[in-house]
């Protein structure tokens, strides 16, 4: 007979003193009495990883967030005993372990404080599910901020706030909501000037808490798996932001075309309303180089079919609007209508390919077309099979790219909006349950179509869009801010969120301009527009329900506002592609929150309107109706006012004029940037010329423009071309150096040089040391020169 059913012990449990010590090579373990391990592992001078287990034991070491290319090793490793605590020590940082606890510090060479643990590692063993919740504890410091996190619709400095990741489709989602599509359980702490990163790599829920529950303490805790967390330190935030980047990975260079202005809605159709929206953009020339496909364009929503009556001719559809310069983008989900006569049901039921149960029977839930199995894309066999299936699709039907939605997996008229807890997953051969794949699950989808769009679009560049995803999937893949609003609110958030977005590793990502759901009005969708534009991706979706979302759906001022900033970014072309350049190579994000550009101004810490487009523009969209105008906080130097020429001083707020056809816009003095003629799509013209608009500085400036073919992969192979130029300005002269890099020749021979803000009249110009009559460089008044684009120095002189 049983007499007592109580569990000896419910409750947080903690390490205790540690009785065992060893390192090998790079890594320390550190063993408690009541058996919990501290693998730390030193990865560079400033980063390091902390690994716990309990019971003496340690689960498979596996992540899909880490790159294969991220960079390891270290110039310095000490290692030392003190009476109380353990020194690891780089060339950079030290990090203590107590003796008595496992508490760790972690400080600079000076012994300024940068993290510590309060509590710090805890956990919960989990009666419910197995496992343990692992917790930690940090101790916020004196005017601590908290920026990162990804995907989170709230303000961008986290102080006092609570958020989770658990990705979720959420329509329609307000201010403050969460959890939404993605889970990026990466943040960065600011403090005393000195900013350092964590990333708590755990794809299970996880929670954090930046001071909301208790103002002294930052905490992170997850309900299963390791506590397994990776620390950055900056002491910049750029250093900090950085690391992680290059940890978790970035894309491939896209083609160019990709970072055109693309339009969507949900759905085109039947095909002669694809054709004619082509022929309207071309018609008002407004520029567009993708009409999106959503679900309407399938058979009964089977993926990988075509409706017959819509699309009787899908093919010569996408070849006709090719001639005219458009891409062709369709949406591919992961749900598989259960049909013993479709094609993709038989092979994936043939080969066991779905998810199952914890009990056996497969896992099946309702989406677009009613009943629905789920492909395993946790597996690799089932990623291989997913890949293969784009050939009809992409190389022969001419498919140009694909976006992938309700990839949560979002499954209807369930409270859980996904799949049940105990689906299984092969989590490529680590079983598991969905509490642990689910976070991944959109990851591994988009992974598979980007390796299956890669395959069949060679030798071109694939582009892939995600709305789930986890840390890392920027590897693969583009991404949106899923189902907005038509509000002026939802216009700040898409702001907060593509800004937080590019701190947490994940540049490539844009909102659905003007709203998915609900209808703007035209001096909402000119805003929006006006900052989708200074978006790494632009894109129109709406849902249609509404009403229509193209740029003429409005009043013609409206169209004609439109046309300009789509016009605007079509200019911006080689600067934003220098952008990407940055973001892939040396893992800069493309937008830069004010906090980011000079962390050392406390002003810059609560901002959350202002960004930095690429390194040298400043946007500050207007984000209320009826305003002539704005008040905006402009970071410390010059800049110059790009509709005005006016020079203005920063590290202050200032009365921005911005009526509906204007935002404020500013050019960080000394900056080179690079203008294309406008275009209807990428390629439409073969350039013969770049301009490159020069803003005055009393000083010097570094500016970059990077160039390729637009598309392919030669520029892996030295194919392009790289021009750092820098520019020194003096009282009475301008100097403008350039040295070039890379073996691709563009196809134009000059430069059109437009000068801004050049305090003389010019007297002379020389050219690489020679002196030049001024008509051979058709100098225009004081504004414009042409000059060849070998040139290796320009020095023009004021009288």
């Amino acid at each position: 007979m049983i007499t007592n059913t109580e569990l000896e012990y419910k409750g947080n449990l903690y390490p205790n003193e540690i009785v065992d010590v060893k390192q090998e090579s790079d890594k320390f373990y550190f063993t408690t009495d009541n058996g919990v391990i501290l693998e730390l592992t030193v990865i560079r001078n400033s980063a390091v990883r902390f690994r716990y287990a309990t019971e003496h034991l340690f689960q498979p070491d596996f992540s899909y967030a880490i790159s294969e290319n991220a960079i390891k090793g270290f110039s310095q490793l000490e290692f030392r005993e003190t009476e109380t605590e353990y020194w690891v020590e780089t060339a950079r940082i030290r990090v203590l372990i107590d003796k008595k606890t496992l508490r760790t510090q972690i400080s600079d060479k000076d012994g300024k404080i940068i993290n510590e643990d309060e509590l710090g590692f805890h956990w919960e063993e989990n009666y419910t599910h197995g496992g343990n919740s692992v917790k930690m504890s940090k101790i916020t410091q004196a005017s601590e901020s908290f920026y990162g996190m990804g995907d989170k619709a709230t303000h961008s400095n986290l102080k006092g706030k609570r958020v989770n990741n658990w990705v979720t489709d959420q329509y329609a989602y307000g201010k403050d909501q969460d959890p939404l599509y993605k889970a990026i359980p990466f943040y960065i702490g600011l403090h005393n000037q000195i900013a350092y990163g964590i990333f708590f790599d755990n794809t299970f829920r996880t929670h954090f808490d930046f001071s909301h529950e208790r103002r002294n303490v930052t905490s992170f805790w997850a309900d299963g798996g390791e506590m397994n967390y990776y620390f950055f330190y900056g002491p910049e935030m750029s250093r900090v932001v950085q690391a992680y980047t290059d940890l978790t990975g970035t894309p491939e260079l896209p083609p160019l075309w990709a970072l055109g202005y693309h339009q969507s809605k949900w759905s085109y159709y039947p095909d002669s309303q694809v054709r004619a929206l082509g022929k309207q953009f071309r018609k008002l020339k407004i520029p567009c180089d993708a009409i999106y496909l959503d679900i309407d364009y399938m058979d009964g929503f089977r993926c990988f079919t075509w409706d017959k009556e819509k699309f009787p001719d899908p093919k010569g559809m996408i070849q006709d609007l090719e001639k005219d310069g458009f891409k062709t983008v369709v949406m591919i989900d992961p749900g598989i209508k259960v049909d013993r006569d479709y094609w993709v049901y038989q092979e994936a039921m043939e080969n066991d390919y779905f998810c199952k149960r914890g009990d056996g029977p497969l896992m099946r839930g309702k989406v677009w077309p009613g009943v629905c199995s789920f492909p395993d894309f946790t597996n690799p066999e089932v990623r291989k099979w997913w890949a293969n299936l784009y050939k009809e699709m992409i190389a022969e039907t001419g498919v140009h790219a694909v976006w992938n939605d309700m990839n949560e997996p979002a499954v209807m008229e369930v409270p859980t909006k996904t799949a049940p807890l105990d689906t299984r997953h092969n989590y490529d051969g680590h079983p598991c349950s969905h509490r642990k794949a689910h976070n991944i699950y959109g990851t591994q989808m988009v992974r598979a179509t980007y390796e299956g769009v890669k395959k069949f679009v060679f030798p071109k560049r694939p582009f892939v869009i995600t709305r789930a995803a986890y840390a890392g999937a920027q590897r693969y893949s583009c991404t949106w801010t899923g189902d907005n609003v038509a509000t002026w609110e939802h216009l700040w958030i898409a702001n907060v969120q593509v800004q937080r977005m590019c701190l947490s590793g994940y540049s490539f990502v844009g909102s659905d301009i003007g709203g998915f759901a609900e209808q703007p009005n035209g001096e909402l969708f000119a805003r929006w527009i006006q900052l989708g534009v200074f978006h790494p991706f632009c894109r129109v979706h709406s849902s249609g329900d509404h009403g229509d979302q193209e740029p003429w759906s409005f009043d013609p001022e409206v169209t004609k506002i439109v046309r300009k900033f789509i016009e605007l970014r079509y200019q911006l072309l080689p600067y934003l592609y220098t952008m990407f350049w940055k973001y892939s190579r040396d893992n800069v994000p493309m937008i830069k929150s004010l906090v980011y550009f000079d962390q050392e101004d406390p002003q810059t810490h609560f901002r959350t309107d202002e960004f930095i487009f690429g390194d040298q523009i400043l946007v500050c969209p207007v984000q209320e109706p009826n305003a002539k105008g704005r008040r905006m906080y402009l970071p410390r130097g010059n800049w110059h006012n790009y509709w005005t020429g006016e020079v203005v001083e920063g590290g202050m707020e200032k009365w921005v004029v911005a009526d509906i056809d204007k935002v404020p816009l500013f050019i960080k003095e000394g900056a080179i940037i690079p203008f294309y003629p406008v275009q209807q799509y990428v390629g439409e013209i073969e350039l013969k010329q770049l301009t490159l608009n020069v803003y005055y500085k009393q000083g010097i400036e570094d500016s970059t423009v990077y160039e390729d073919a637009q598309d392919g992969f030669d520029y892996k192979k030295g194919g392009y071309s790289l021009r750092n130029f820098k520019l020194n300005g003096k009282e009475k002269e301008l100097i403008i150096q350039q040295y070039k890099d890379g073996t691709y020749e563009t196809t134009y021979d000059s430069f059109k040089i437009r000068l801004h803000g050049l305090p003389f009249k010019i007297k002379t110009i020389e050219v690489d040391n020679v002196k030049v009559p001024l008509d051979t460089v058709r100098l225009n008044g004081d504004s414009t020169i042409e000059i060849s684009k070998n040139f290796t120095e320009l020095h023009i002189i004021g009288a």
